[in-house]
């Protein structure tokens, strides 16, 4: 099973504020401890809404709307991807994890990633093969 794992922004996040070098070496520790596990898959942080957009769909248009984003408890500041056996398993790994926000409330967010299964007779074969020649591209890529 697949999890994404989802850290919540902060304001000192969303205006730019660098972790600390005690928060970086925290977290590098916990992610070598998460891969010699080997649950994980990738981690990211993301820079603050005010370099990002969005695209808004409505029928055939589009409409593009520059950041910063107003809601900052709704924003991400990072992710894990986890391969993990169970949703238990990826909150015990998520309480071992150090505050990614020293000082403030910080909040986590699990969400399990659909496999292909999850999709029922919808996800015929032939779109199955097509999932797995773009899985396959990307791997490469």
């Amino acid at each position: 099973m697949q999890f994404m794992i989802i850290v919540k922004a902060s304001a000192d996040s969303e205006a730019g504020v660098m972790p600390t070098e005690e928060l970086l070496t925290a977290m590098g520790n916990y992610n070598e401890e998460l891969a010699k596990a080997g649950i994980l898959l990738s981690c990211d942080g993301l820079q603050p809404s005010s370099k990002g957009a969005r695209v808004r769909f409505s029928g055939e248009k589009r409409t593009v709307i520059d950041g910063p984003f107003a809601e900052t408890k709704e924003l991400i500041a990072g992710y894990w991807l986890w391969d993990v056996k169970s949703k238990e398993e990826a909150i015990e790994w998520v309480k071992r994890c150090p505050n990614p926000m020293p000082g403030t409330e910080a909040e986590i967010e699990i969400r399990q990633v659909f496999a292909a299964e999850d999709f029922g007779a919808e996800f015929t074969p032939q779109l199955r093969e097509q999932e797995d020649r773009v899985r396959e591209q990307a791997k490469k890529n």
